[in-house]
């Protein structure tokens, strides 16, 4: 698993790759908390080079969108391949995550 952030502005894009599973949640929290800084005013996670999603990465995302909630910050994931977007839709993730088809997209709407 590796995190990679770019910036659009005050939006920070957190582009991951390979798994996150119960042995890398902890490592990929850590790499979220570490790209996403007070200044930003959306959180972008890319996860068209993500290739499988666990329940401990799930957690992990629910929550960082919870903190950025709480910090006011628009929260949004994009390019899910189909795997990842049926898990997402299995958990329910769908109902309270902002999911986007692709990064153009999602810019678009925490732009807003």
């Amino acid at each position: 698993m590796e995190v990679n952030a770019e910036r659009a502005g005050a939006t920070v894009i957190a582009k991951t790759e390979g798994r996150v599973d119960g042995t890398n949640a902890t490592e990929f929290q850590d790499a979220l908390k570490n790209v996403i800084t007070p200044d930003d005013k959306a959180v972008i996670l890319n996860f068209e080079d993500l290739s499988y999603i666990s329940s401990a990465g799930l957690r992990v995302i629910l929550l960082t969108a919870k903190d950025m909630r709480t910090a006011n910050v628009k929260f949004a994931v994009c390019s899910l391949s189909q795997s990842v977007r049926d898990v997402f839709t299995i958990s329910g993730f769908d109902q309270i995550i902002d999911i986007h088809d692709d990064q153009p997209t999602a810019l678009g709407a925490v732009s807003n």
